[in-house]
């Protein structure tokens, strides 16, 4: 699948030519693949605003999306898009600069929203939640002037799962982030492709890659945070337990209502019994079951 030197899109120029690398490579394009496919995530001839924030995730899945519509597995258009949102120190030439060597189609935007949740939040007190709303909301009208359909997100297997345990440690739900959804005004998906790619592998990828990381500092600079947290639990266990990650984020994909407590999900009020009359015998050489009395 990668091995003619000259079949390669500018995204994986200078890739490591190493059996590791490949094999990473194929794998996170395979896993990208398959969870596109699962949820159904393909509309012939529409167009993705693939959301860029610089991190190594977003990086990991331009490049993935970008392997696959290379090789006409993927066919929509796909603009890369940046939102810049003010905050001190952030290097605004780094992405532009990088999506044109890379030629990659894209639209940079530039909106103030970190002096609003600097104004808005109190001192001591997460930014994440409000950060996340006002760039989710301007990412949606970015995607509505571009004519797209979809708003891609970078989020991976271990944002899913750590969300998952937030919600049940600190919302009292059974939640996480789906790999598909819609919004609630119905005109645009959500869509997250790497929901079955490990963090550690994006990781692995975007250093191996030497793709120019840009850290978030409005949210990375706080301590305490409910993620960090799980996060560091969910270490532990799989430190514990090699693999424990994985097992946990294949119960995501196999739930039974019927074995758990919401009514809303199974009738359990329409349950009732089988009252009619139950064989005592299977056959003509089967023993008799005696009646209890």
């Amino acid at each position: 699948m990668f091995d003619t030197p000259d079949d390669i899109h500018p995204l994986f120029a200078g890739a490591p030519s190493s059996t590791e690398f490949k094999k990473l490579r194929k794998r996170i394009v395979r896993q990208t693949r398959e969870a596109i496919e699962q949820y159904g995530m393909i509309e012939r001839g529409a167009k993705w605003l693939v959301c860029l924030s610089g991190g190594k995730d977003s990086y990991t899945l331009l490049a993935a999306l970008h392997e696959l519509q290379w090789r006409g597995l993927l066919p929509v258009e796909i603009l890369a898009c940046n939102l810049d949102q003010g905050q001190p120190g952030f290097p605004a030439t780094v992405l532009p600069e990088f999506l044109e060597k890379m030629q990659v189609p894209h639209r940079i935007e530039y909106q103030d929203t970190y002096s609003v949740v600097m104004d808005k939040i109190p001192q001591g007190r997460t930014f994440c939640a409000l950060c996340s709303r006002l760039r989710r909301g301007n990412l949606y009208r970015i995607a509505r002037e571009e004519g797209c359909s979809a708003v891609v997100l970078g989020h991976h297997r271990d944002d899913i799962l750590e969300t998952f345990f937030m919600n049940l440690f600190h919302g009292g739900r059974l939640a996480t982030m789906p790999p598909k959804l819609l919004n609630e005004e119905g005109d645009l998906f959500v869509y997250r492709p790497l929901a079955f790619v490990a963090e550690a592998d994006c990781e692995k990828f975007a250093r191996a890659m030497d793709y120019p990381i840009i850290p978030c500092d409005l949210c990375g600079s706080q301590d305490g945070l409910q993620r960090q947290q799980v996060k560091q639990i969910l270490d532990g266990w799989e430190k514990n337990s090699p693999g424990r990650r994985q097992v946990m984020f294949r119960s995501l994909m196999n739930a039974r209502p019927s074995h758990l407590l919401d009514p809303k999900l199974f009738d359990f009020m329409g349950l009732s019994r089988d009252l009619s009359p139950q064989p005592t015998q299977d056959s003509e050489n089967s023993v008799q079951v005696p009646r209890l009395r």
